[in-house]
């Protein structure tokens, strides 16, 4: 794989070791490395509100929540990325300093420039972590949250929880929330500009 990544654009190793130093953050795929852009109100908002619910839930479970500056690395770097939050109980990824590589809930916040590809191939690039268990897509914009989850024969099934009074619940985690809690202090009149 490493070759591959060569062929096409940069290593790997060159990725990881200018991403140190970068003054702003890359993802990478397949040997390409994309500039991350900023996030709108709504998306900061829900990102820290579903930190602040998992970190709270999880609490002395020996699992730990991560959001926006920590890496997750895809099948022996076939890509890197920066979910917007996402939650390991593995052991060993506490040993990992600059990325982890085995999430069981990664959360992506939707933005209209990347609401395909976080669907699309980003998801499928996800899918290949044999410790993702869920995959959450939350729209900033509107009280809908689609929850992908694996089945006990490894096909993802669909959870979609919607309206403000609708339980929101990670299953990978044992967490429910109100979608209330999840969506705190979001002002969706700024989403719609």
């Amino acid at each position: 794989m490493a070759a591959l990544a060569e062929q096409l654009g940069i290593s790997p190793e060159d990725y990881l070791s200018g991403e140190r130093d970068a003054p702003f953050r890359h993802e990478y795929v397949h040997g390409q490395v994309y500039a991350m852009a900023g996030a709108a109100d709504g998306h900061v908002r829900v990102s820290i509100n579903a930190v602040l619910i998992l970190k709270n839930h999880l609490r002395g479970s020996g699992c730990s929540v991560y959001m926006a500056d920590m890496k997750v690395r895809v099948k022996q770097d076939t890509a890197f990325f920066y979910p917007d939050v996402m939650v390991t109980c593995d052991p060993a990824d506490l040993q990992r300093n600059h990325f982890k590589q085995s999430p069981c809930l990664v959360i992506e916040v939707l933005s209209p420039s990347t609401e395909a590809y976080d669907r699309g191939n980003k998801f499928a690039l996800y899918r290949e972590l044999e410790s993702l268990q869920e995959y959450v897509l939350i729209d900033p914009r509107t009280y809908q949250v689609d929850v992908f989850r694996r089945n006990v024969h490894g096909r993802w099934e669909l959870f979609a929880f919607s309206g403000e009074t609708a339980t929101v619940v990670f299953a990978s985690v044992g967490c429910e929330c109100a979608m209330r809690d999840l969506y705190e202090d979001v002002n969706f009149a700024l989403e719609a500009e």
